[in-house]
């Protein structure tokens, strides 16, 4: 095993926190590299020594949990929701999504009871301000 640099921490932390800001938008391994400051070669192993996966499965990851909230949440139809996280694809979508969650998208939305918001307010609003925010922490009383 890879052991990471410590002066790379911050530099992999920069290139997550991009991954994680820009999941809908077509990312690859050397825009990531670019972002820690670092060959794509080198990122790939120190990425995924720290993190335990590569950082194209990392991006994957990221967008199928945002899919997962946006079909729980919303009215969007799979085909929506597959393009708004970053699929051009809605076969791939669906693999991942179910290799990932251990359900196809479209049973997934159907197991949901909670009331959604309607699909024209989140392509109103924008992804980050139509969706609740997951908490963490205690309820709030």
């Amino acid at each position: 095993m890879t052991k990471v640099p410590v002066e790379l921490l911050p530099h992999l932390r920069r290139a997550r926190d991009v991954a994680d800001r820009h999941y809908a938008e077509p990312l690859d391994l050397d825009a990531l590299a670019r972002a820690a400051g670092v060959s794509k070669y080198h990122f790939l192993r120190c990425f995924a020594a720290e993190y335990g996966e590569t950082p194209m499965q990392y991006v994957s990851r990221r967008r199928i949990e945002r899919a997962a909230d946006l079909l729980r949440a919303t009215n969007l139809t799979v085909t929506e929701v597959a393009g708004l996280v970053g699929y051009a694809s809605l076969g791939a979508f669906t693999r991942r999504f179910t290799e990932l969650v251990g359900t196809s998208p479209s049973a997934y939305q159907r197991s949901g009871l909670t009331a959604r918001i309607p699909g024209c307010y989140v392509f109103m609003l924008g992804l980050k301000s139509a969706i609740p925010a997951k908490r963490s922490g205690p309820p709030a009383s």
